[in-house]
C-alpha cells in the first residue's frame, strides 16, 4: 500500500511540474491605458450637475482584448497587449477625467458617488478598433445621448467618429493611434455636453 502511495504521489508531482514550467515561461501580456485629455475652454461653468454611466457595447468590446479589423467584418485581438480594465470602465473613467478637468460643470461623476444629478450622459461604444486593412488607423465611434435624470427626457443625441494614423509599428503604436482617437472624441464631446447644458 505505501508502494502504491509514493508512486501516486511522485506521478502527481511530475505531471505537475512540466504545467509549472509552462505558466513560468509564458510571457505577461502588455497592458495599456486610454489617457484624459484637457477639454473646455474655460469661459463658462455650468451649474448642471451630471453622471458618467458605463457605456454598453457589443461582446467583442467588452473585454481587455484590444480589437484589430484586418478585413471589413473580421475582428482579431491585438496578440500579446490587453487593456488595464474592461473597455467600457476605462472609457467611463477617462471621459469622468475630461469633464472634471474641463471645469465646466458643478459636479461630475460616477454611479455610486453620491451626486444630486441632473443629467446623465450614457454612451453606446460602436466602434473602438484598429483597422489594419490598408493604411493602419484607429477608428473610435460613441453614440452619445443626454439624458435628463429628473424627468427621464433625452436632451440630445450625437454620433462621435474619429479617427487617427498609426503612426510606426508594433502594439504600443496601435494603442497610441486609439489613445488619439479616443482623446479627439472626449474633446468634442465635452464641448458638445457643455453647449447644451
Amino acid at each position: 500500500m505505501r508502494l502504491v502511495n509514493a508512486i501516486s504521489a511522485a506521478l502527481a508531482v511530475s505531471l505537475l511540474l512540466p504545467g509549472c514550467a509552462l505558466l513560468g515561461g509564458s510571457k505577461p501580456l502588455d497592458t495599456y491605458e486610454l489617457t484624459a485629455p484637457s477639454a473646455g475652454d474655460g469661459r463658462g461653468r455650468s451649474y448642471r450637475q451630471i453622471l458618467i454611466a458605463e457605456p454598453s457595447a457589443l461582446k467583442a468590446l467588452d473585454g481587455q482584448n484590444i480589437v484589430i479589423t484586418p478585413a471589413p467584418g473580421n475582428i482579431q485581438y491585438l496578440k500579446g497587449a490587453q487593456w488595464a480594465d474592461r473597455l467600457p470602465k476605462i472609457v467611463q473613467a477617462r471621459l469622468a477625467e475630461t469633464f472634471q478637468r474641463s471645469g465646466e460643470f458643478r459636479g461630475v461623476g460616477r454611479p455610486g458617488e453620491g451626486l444630486a444629478i441632473d443629467y446623465q450622459v450614457i454612451i453606446d461604444i460602436r466602434s473602438f478598433q484598429v483597422d489594419v486593412n490598408g493604411a493602419a488607423r484607429a477608428d473610435v465611434e460613441l453614440f452619445v445621448r443626454l439624458l435628463n435624470d429628473r424627468n427621464g427626457v433625452v436632451r440630445a443625441e450625437k454620433v462621435f467618429t474619429t479617427t487617427a494614423p498609426v503612426a510606426g509599428t508594433g502594439n504600443a503604436a496601435y494603442v497610441g493611434a486609439l489613445d488619439a482617437a479616443f482623446g479627439q472624441a472626449a474633446v468634442e464631446i465635452v464641448d458638445w455636453t457643455s453647449k447644451l447644458l
